[in-house]
C-alpha cells in the first residue's frame, strides 16, 4: 500500500528538506541576478542624468551661437513717446538730438456714397495701382459694395490696398488705404463699366480723404525725409522708430557700449560647464571619505566626453582680427578641470576686442559654441551615443529576465526530482519498518522465548 502523506514512512520533513535544498541551489544565482539588475538600472538612471546635464549645458550655448548676442551697444531715449531706437555693432557711441515734425501717413481714398452697401453697383472691373504696380478686380452683376470690399482684400495679387466700408452721414462709402506710408505709395483707381451703364464708374469716382505724407524729422539739426516711420541709415548703426510728432519736443538718443549682457552670457556658459563637470565627476569619481566609487567610474564614454570637451575649450580660434582662445579673455581651466573667470581680463577684452570675441564664439560651424553644440548633439540626439548605451543596458536587463525564467523552470524540475527521490526513500523506510515489526512479533511467539518486560 502506498503512502498518502509525504514523510509518514520515515518521519522526516521531506517538504522542508526539499525546499531548503532548492533554496540553497537557487539563492546564489537569484542574488547575482538581483545585484546585476540593480547595477544596470542604476547605470540607466545615470545615463538619464548625464543626458539631462549635457542638454542643460547645450542650452547655455544657444545665445553664444548668435552673433547678435555680441552687439556691444545699447540705446537710451530721453522720451520714448516720440522716438524709440535700436543699435547694431556698427553704431558709434554718442548722443543725438531728434525732433519729429511730421509722421509718415498712408493715403486714403473714398468712393461715392451709396444708399445701401448691399445693393448692386454695376458690372465691370476695377484696377488699383500703387507705386507702379497694379491689380484688377472683376465686378460681376449683382455685386455690392460689400462684395467688392471682400474681393479687394482677398485678391492674391493685391499690391498694397486695404478696403473697408465707412457708414457716414451721406451713406456707406468704400474707403481704400495704402498699406504703406509715404507720398510714393499713393493709390490710383480706374473703373470700367461693361454692362452699358455708368454705375461702377460713377460709384468709383474717388475722393482723397487723407493725403499721403512723408515723415519729417531733424537729427542734430539736419532735416531728414522718410516715406516710413521706421527710419534706417540716417545714423550709422542706429534704427529709429517714430511714434508721435511735435517739432517743439526734443528726444535725445544716446548710444553707449554695453558689455554687461555679453559678460553675463559668458558667465552663464562657465557656470553651466562647471555644473556639467560636477555631475560627471560625481558619476565617475571616487570618494575617499566614503570609499565609494561613482556608478560610471572607468566608463570610456564619460572619459571621452570629458576629453573632447576639454580639447575644444583649449583650442585656438581664427577670427578676422587674428587667432584667440578662451584664456586670452580671462576664461581659464583649473587643475580640477573646471573653468574660472578673471573678471578684470574679461572686462578689458569685452571693451577692446568684442568683434574678436564674437567671432570666437559665434562663427558658424567653426566657432567655440557651434563646436561644443555639435559635440554634445552626438551624445544627446535621438539615436545618439547615450540612447545606444541605454539600449545595450536594457538588452542586458532583458537577458537577466530570461535567465530568471530559465532558472525558475530548472528549479521546478529539480524540486520535482528531489520529491520523487525522497518519496521513494520514504516508501522503502516504511516497508522496512513494517517488516521489522512483523519479524519482532514472530520471534516473540516462538516457544521458549520469553519476552522482556
Amino acid at each position: 500500500m502506498g503512502l498518502t502523506s509525504v514523510g509518514i514512512g520515515s518521519g522526516m520533513d521531506i517538504n522542508g528538506i526539499v525546499s531548503a535544498l532548492v533554496q540553497a541551489e537557487s539563492a546564489p544565482k537569484v542574488a547575482k541576478f538581483d545585484a546585476d539588475e540593480g547595477r544596470l538600472n542604476t547605470q540607466i538612471s545615470a545615463m538619464g542624468a548625464l543626458k539631462s546635464a549635457l542638454t542643460d549645458f547645450q542650452d547655455s550655448l544657444e545665445k553664444l551661437t548668435e552673433s547678435d548676442t555680441f552687439i556691444a551697444n545699447k540705446v537710451k531715449t530721453s522720451n520714448s513717446d516720440y522716438v524709440s531706437a535700436t543699435a547694431d555693432e556698427k553704431a558709434v557711441p554718442g548722443s543725438y538730438r531728434i525732433e519729429v515734425e511730421q509722421l509718415a501717413v498712408s493715403q486714403k481714398l473714398g468712393s461715392v456714397p451709396v444708399a445701401d452697401a448691399a445693393d448692386p453697383i454695376g458690372e465691370g472691373s476695377l484696377t488699383f495701382g500703387v507705386d507702379g504696380d497694379d491689380f484688377t478686380v472683376a465686378v460681376e452683376a449683382g455685386d455690392s459694395l460689400e462684395t467688392v470690399m471682400q474681393k479687394i482684400n482677398d485678391a492674391e495679387d493685391n499690391v498694397g490696398v486695404t478696403a473697408t466700408i465707412i457708414n457716414g452721414d451721406n451713406g456707406p462709402q468704400l474707403v481704400m488705404t495704402s498699406d504703406k506710408t509715404g507720398t510714393d505709395k499713393q493709390i490710383t483707381v480706374t473703373a470700367t463699366d461693361t454692362d452699358g451703364g455708368t454705375g461702377l464708374t460713377d460709384t468709383f469716382t474717388m475722393t482723397e480723404l487723407s493725403a499721403a505724407k512723408d515723415a519729417v524729422l531733424y537729427v542734430d539739426g539736419l532735416k531728414v525725409t522718410s516715406s516710413s516711420n521706421d527710419v534706417e541709415n540716417v545714423i550709422t548703426g542706429v534704427s529709429l522708430s517714430l511714434s508721435d510728432a511735435d517739432i517743439n519736443k526734443t528726444t535725445t538718443v544716446t548710444v553707449s557700449a554695453d558689455t554687461a549682457s555679453v559678460k553675463s552670457h559668458i558667465e552663464g556658459f562657465v557656470e553651466s560647464y562647471n555644473t556639467l563637470m560636477g555631475t560627471i565627476s560625481d558619476m565617475s569619481g571616487y570618494d575617499p571619505e566614503t570609499k565609494k566609487a561613482g556608478i560610471l567610474q572607468g566608463d570610456s564614454m564619460v572619459r571621452s566626453i570629458q576629453s573632447q570637451l576639454r580639447g575644444v575649450l583649449s583650442t585656438s580660434f581664427d577670427t578676422d582680427d587674428g587667432v584667440t582662445m578662451l584664456a586670452n579673455i580671462g576664461v581659464k581651466t583649473t587643475q580640477l578641470g573646471t573653468l574660472e573667470i578673471d573678471s578684470s581680463i574679461l572686462e578689458k577684452a569685452l571693451e577692446s576686442d568684442m568683434p574678436e570675441i564674437r567671432d570666437m564664439f559665434s562663427t558658424e560651424d567653426t566657432g567655440l559654441a557651434a563646436r561644443l553644440d555639435g559635440l554634445i548633439e552626438t551624445y544627446v540626439q535621438s539615436g545618439g551615443t547615450i540612447d545606444s548605451r541605454d539600449d545595450t543596458l536594457n538588452n542586458q536587463i532583458s537577458r537577466i529576465t530570461d535567465s530568471r525564467e530559465a532558472l525558475a523552470m530548472k528549479m521546478s524540475s529539480y524540486e520535482a526530482r528531489l520529491l520523487k527521490q525522497f518519496n521513494a526513500m520514504d516508501l522503502i523506510v516504511a516497508n522496512l519498518s513494517s517488516q521489522s515489526a512483523d519479524l519482532t512479533n514472530r520471534l516473540a511467539s516462538l516457544p521458549g522465548v520469553v519476552p522482556k518486560n
